[in-house]
């Protein structure tokens, strides 16, 4: 049976029985996104797929399809661009998320399967799972943990889990 982690808008999540405390959206919990609002989703959504950094962390345990990153990794985050919510290579000439970051927040990133099939120009892009600043401050959307929840949880995820985002 697939695990969901299902997270609440006050910074809780649970995975079957055992409880997590993570950081979500700047804005809040919403049901209508839009890009820029640094809201996160609520919702019922599939969880796509692992990318992690080879060189801060090996071998990350997941049932999730697992995707090196590298330097020229970046997500488009311009409503304006075809490639808006999709992965693309740097330079990118638009506006973009870095997935390879200075920072750990994208040590570990899953991609949300928010608003992509297909993306919707404005409603919101590079919606992830990552690590979470040591504080819990608020993300830009996306929903955050400790690298030693995360870890736990991404080893108990399948293809067939889901993010479940409680309305606020």
């Amino acid at each position: 049976m697939a695990a969901d982690l299902v997270v609440s808008p006050d910074g809780r999540a649970r995975l079957g029985r055992r409880g997590f405390r993570c950081a979500v959206g700047r804005g809040g919990v919403r049901r209508f996104k839009l890009e820029g609002d640094g809201a996160t989703p609520s919702g019922d959504f599939p969880l796509r797929r692992l990318f992690y950094r080879p060189d801060r962390i090996r071998d990350p345990q997941t049932g999730l399809p697992r995707v090196t990153l590298t330097p020229a990794d970046g997500w488009c985050d311009d409503p304006s661009d075809p490639n808006y919510n999709r992965p693309v290579k740097r330079p990118f000439w638009k506006g973009h998320e870095v997935m390879w970051r200075g920072d750990h927040l994208y040590d570990l990133v899953v991609d949300v399967g928010y608003n992509d099939d297909p993306p919707v120009p404005g409603r919101g892009s590079a919606i992830f799972l990552h690590l979470a600043r040591p504080d819990y401050s608020p993300t830009e959307g996306c929903v955050a943990f400790s690298r030693d929840d995360f870890l736990w949880i991404l080893s108990r995820l399948t293809p067939l889990s889901r993010l479940i985002v409680e309305p606020g």
